[in-house]
């Protein structure tokens, strides 16, 4: 079947580049993130870069197998390549990542500068890398046709694509083509697609089935995406492609037998989740009932939420509320003795950040410690010194980009919907906030509101003075907007009812 995609209509409203560029670099201004890198520590990048070769005396050659990377089509920044055969009546999946650690030597300048990182930024206009970008993008990049070092995640699996064994080895590698997400789901639905996009899909698939009887769940809906176009930029829904989704099963599988090495181990760092509380649950079971999707008592989580679609209004609004249950990820770093919450609980399982080390800082780490502890090498003290202070400045990190990414994205909404003054709008109340009289301090006051997500442009925004059921569809009209407050003020012009009026009315498709 035909994959449904997004689109918007022939006459996307834009704003121009150069004004976006301008408040993105005020905003930089203002924060404390560097967008260059210090000499030091770029010129042992640049070492790094040319003597990497001195220092792979003990890496495999595994260059015969035929690797191939998948990612968005512009990516430079490659931190993973796929091969997958069958075996048996399973399958065997190799997975290549990037070798960070063989080009950072620990507490060195570019260690500590891509400490103070933590992650790879992603802006609008512009990308500012965890590492410089003659390692991120060049030398330490799995880009095609060129041998690359890298440690190569062995998995062997059964019928069911459950991992019956692991083995994880530095070697040499060569990617042989660099694929798209796009094409390769155009290729998938005309029969076109290589062996092994079509035994990803297989396993992809398997693996999405073991997570929701284990009790996993993954949240698939639209997002908004910042578009620039020459000197121009304008707002869309992206909506992953199918095969993105099994892409991403493989990175879970390898995260969480990464956990599973360093739980075994006693050893390392996790990406942990708390599970929802029976309050979260409880409520949300009600929003299902109220939005007239009510959630079985029988049902696991993830499978309730993949019945769900985003197409629907009141579908959309329960989507919305479903990240509430996802709270309080964080990172548990250990030595001996083991956390006391061991799950990611949106995957239900331990799992650990393992298979993005050229964009974020302690996926490298933990490649350290499952090559270590999987073949028994020494761990370099340096390391294991380093993993406590791991949590905080992932956080930190965390909590910096997340800010800026939510300035950037807020700045050009705002100059999109400049352009629109005096236009209407559809869209679904995600969210009803009672009016507050501000307690002590007068000013904290605020009316009745409401959160509505709008189809065209696809941007989420609070009206005040509005008392309306999440899942309402309604249709609002921009008034007035101050770019420099980056406020968009909108009245409401008429509204239907929660699960009525408006179905199939989501972001646009075609």
């Amino acid at each position: 079947m035909p994959v449904q995609r997004l689109s918007m209509p022939g006459d996307r409203k834009k704003a121009p580049l150069d004004t976006l560029a301008a408040r993105i670099d005020e905003a930089l201004e203002k924060s404390d993130i560097d967008t260059d890198y210090p000499e030091a520590a770029l010129a042992e990048a640049e070492h790094a870069a040319r003597t990497w070769r001195e220092h792979t005396a003990e890496h495999a050659d595994l260059t015969s197998i035929e690797f191939v990377t998948l990612d968005p089509e512009s990516s430079t920044d490659l931190d993973q390549a796929l091969h997958i055969e069958r075996e048996g009546e399973g399958y065997r999946v190799q997975y290549a990542i990037a070798d960070v650690p063989l080009f950072v030597e620990p507490e060195s300048a570019l260690d500590g500068e891509t400490r103070k990182r933590g992650l790879t930024l992603y802006l609008p206009d512009r990308r500012i890398p965890l590492h410089p970008v003659v390692l991120s993008e060049d030398e330490a990049s799995l880009l095609p046709h060129k041998d690359t070092p890298a440690f190569v995640w062995d998995f062997t699996l059964d019928e069911r694509a459950r991992v019956t064994n692991v083995d994880l080895t530095r070697a040499l590698v060569r990617n042989r083509q660099k694929l798209a997400y796009t094409e390769v789901q155009h290729a998938l639905e005309k029969g076109e697609a290589g062996e092994v996009m079509q035994l990803l899909v297989e396993v992809g698939e398997k693996r999405a089935a073991l997570e929701i009887e284990r009790g996993g769940a993954s949240l698939s809906s639209p997002e908004q995406e910042v578009v620039t176009d020459e000197d121009t930029v304008h707002l869309q829904w992206r909506l992953p492609e199918p095969i993105e989704e099994h892409n991403a099963q493989i990175s879970l599988m390898t995260g969480m037998a990464a956990a599973k090495i360093m739980i075994e181990g006693k050893l390392g760092i996790l990406r942990t989740m708390p599970p929802a509380t029976p309050e979260a649950i409880d409520r949300f079971r009600a929003q299902a009932a109220a939005l007239k999707e009510p959630w079985p008592q029988d049902q696991p989580y993830g499978e309730f939420l993949r019945t769900l679609d985003w197409r629907k209004g009141r579908h959309l609004a329960l989507l919305d509320q479903a990240t509430s249950l996802f709270r309080g990820a964080g990172y548990e770093a250990f030595d001996g003795t083991l956390p006391e919450v061991l799950e990611q609980s949106a995957i239900a399982a331990p799992y650990a950040h393992t298979t993005a080390p050229l964009r974020r800082l302690v996926d490298r780490f933990v490649l350290h410690v499952c090559h270590s502890l999987i073949t028994g090498a020494p761990l370099d003290e340096r390391i294991r010194a380093a993993l406590p202070e791991l949590p905080s400045l992932m956080q930190g990190a965390q909590q910096r980009n997340s800010m800026l990414e939510k300035k950037a994205r807020e700045i050009a909404e705002i100059g999109v919907l400049s352009t629109l003054v005096g236009t209407e709008f559809e869209g679904t109340v995600l969210d009803f906030r009672p009016e507050t009289d501000g307690g002590s301090n007068p000013s904290n006051a605020r009316p009745d509101r409401i959160e509505v997500q709008f189809s065209n442009p696809p941007v989420a925004r609070w009206i005040d003075g509005a008392r309306l059921p999440i899942g309402t569809r309604v249709t609002a009209r921009l008034e007035s907007v101050d770019e420099e407050k980056n406020w968009a003020e909108f009245t409401v012009v008429s509204s239907g009812r929660p699960g009525h009026g408006g179905e199939g009315q989501g972001p646009t498709s075609a």
